[in-house]
């Protein structure tokens, strides 16, 4: 075999290697978990969420109602919801604990009341 060939045959073996590479990191993005959260007049739904520390998760954010506000202020996490759009959050949760979320912008009379909650263990 000559030079020139097993150059070749070295550089197509290190493609294919890091386009592995590429597709296992892109396999590994659209196995995270996605949680689909509702914003309505005064609730998200769900209420209360539990994930695990280190394990990041995709938030999906949908209303029909009225523009909206997803804050959770101990991860600096927010977002706008609006009305027939959906909001996409990537989030990997750093630290264990109880941690309340709000909404934030003034969607009518009980909008003080929408909160919710997310569990991390």
């Amino acid at each position: 075999m000559n030079t020139n060939h097993k150059r070749r045959l070295l550089l197509a073996g290190a493609l294919a290697g890091g386009l592995g590479g590429v597709v296992a990191a892109v396999g590994a993005q659209s196995q995270e978990r996605v949680i689909k959260v509702v914003a309505k007049k005064f609730d998200f739904t769900p209420g209360e969420i539990h994930l695990k520390k280190n394990v990041p998760v995709i938030f999906e954010f949908t209303t029909q109602d009225v523009v909206m506000g997803f804050n959770l202020p101990d991860f600096a996490l927010r977002t706008d919801i609006l009305p027939g759009a959906t909001s996409r959050l990537r989030f990997t949760p750093d630290k264990a604990g109880e941690f309340p979320f709000h909404c934030d912008v003034f969607c009518g009379s009980g909008h003080e009341n929408m909160s919710g909650v997310i569990q991390v263990t």
